[in-house]
């Protein structure tokens, strides 16, 4: 009898040695027990998104968007970062990735007046310097328009009408600007400034504006970050008239930026 009972004993340890083993090796990924294990990091990790542009701009690929190759020729030009195709009708503002190493840039998109072989996106030299392109080397370009996001509407602030008093349904109304406050007069153009340039480095955007302010030309500079890149624009302005814009223009090219343009700001 004891010796069946030490039998029974015996029996009993060997299985529930055996059930702990399997339950152990269950733990592995593809078990349902694998909820016990904890989580691969790089597994449930998210890939960060491409970098987006800042500074109130929007992509607007209803404007322009290509993927296309570009070249850059080996030759230096002005007027910073830009890139040029046979199917713009007005310049842009764009941003320009180069899909080989995901580098990615704003700059300005112009139309390409002739229609050579090869490639039909020619891009300037800082352009290629940015993105990493090797002269006569052709790669691929992710090109697309930039415009200005809009901007919320604020609710105007009312204020609580004080204790028995109904508010007045009737607005107060404004007392009339005095003459001669010394304001700046308002423009009525749609784009009062000139843009002469982006430029990847503020020491190559503050030699332009120099340029234009020894031509005569009112200059300053604007910074756009995208991701981790800055970019610094060139503008002349503004304008007060059609006419002065049209002298802006004039007295740009003539000082060598022969690809300036109007734009809103």
């Amino acid at each position: 009898m004891k010796r069946n009972i030490v039998s029974s004993r015996r029996l009993l340890q060997m299985t529930g040695g055996l059930l702990v083993a399997a339950a152990l090796a269950g733990c592995g990924e593809n078990s349902p027990l694998g909820f016990l294990k904890g989580k691969d990091a790089t597994a449930t990790a998210k890939a960060s998104p491409a970098p987006q542009p800042e500074g109130g701009d929007i992509e607007a690929p209803e404007l322009f968007a290509r993927t296309e190759t570009g070249l850059w020729d080996g030759r230096p030009s002005l007027g910073g970062i830009w890139v040029a195709h046979p199917d713009v009708n007005d310049p842009q503002r764009v941003r320009i990735r180069n899909q080989s190493n995901q580098k990615t840039i704003v700059g300005a998109l112009f139309r390409r007046e002739r229609a050579l072989p090869g490639p039909r996106f020619q891009v300037s030299s800082e352009a290629a310097a940015a993105l990493g392109l090797l002269a006569g080397a052709p790669a691929e370009l992710d090109v697309i328009a930039l415009k200005r996001a809009p901007e919320a509407e604020t609710p105007p602030e009312t204020e609580p009408a004080g204790d028995g008093a109904a508010a007045s349904e009737t607005p107060a109304a404004a007392d009339p600007p005095e003459a001669g406050a010394g304001a700046e007069p308002a423009t009525t153009l749609s784009r009062p400034f000139v843009q002469v340039g982006i430029f990847s480095t503020e020491q190559n955007a503050e030699r332009a504006a120099a340029q234009l302010r020894g031509a005569g030309l009112p200059a300053q500079l604007r910074e756009h970050s995208a991701g981790d890149k800055s970019s610094w624009r060139v503008l002349a302005g503004p304008a007060q008239s059609e006419s002065e814009r049209m002298t802006l223009l004039t007295k740009a090219k003539a000082a060598g930026y022969a690809d300036a343009y109007a734009v809103a700001d």
